[in-house]
């Protein structure tokens, strides 16, 4: 029978104590931000919305005030939506000649199509 000595087992056992504590708390912290965040996210998005430009009833002067859209592509956006009719969902905008996938992006946040 293999006998231990008693200081090294101890020590031993404590720090493996420890390990599993501790990541057993890493973990646990990981999974509280990962939710939290996801909580913030929908409660920001669900307050933001009201703000965002429509874009099935804005003006081509309030289409010209987002980032990266001009005279002319917001006078195209009213165009499309005349011709077209109302946007479905904001991602549609991307039809619009002039609005590439990057300059959508940029905006996305800031548009619905309600």
């Amino acid at each position: 029978m293999r006998v231990c000595n008693s200081s090294y087992c101890n020590t031993y056992t404590v720090t493996i104590k420890l390990t599993a504590s501790l990541i057993f708390v890493v973990f646990m912290l990981l999974g509280c931000e990962k939710q939290s965040k996801q909580l913030l996210t929908v409660e920001y998005k669900d307050k933001d919305k009201a703000s965002r430009l429509n874009l099935n009833t804005a003006t081509i002067a309030e289409i010209e005030k987002l980032p990266e859209i001009g005279p002319q592509l917001a006078a195209r956006i009213v165009e499309h939506r005349e011709k077209f009719g109302p946007f479905r969902n904001p991602a549609q905008v991307i039809l619009v000649r002039g609005m590439s996938d990057g300059r959508f992006r940029r905006i996305r946040e800031l548009i619905s199509a309600e």
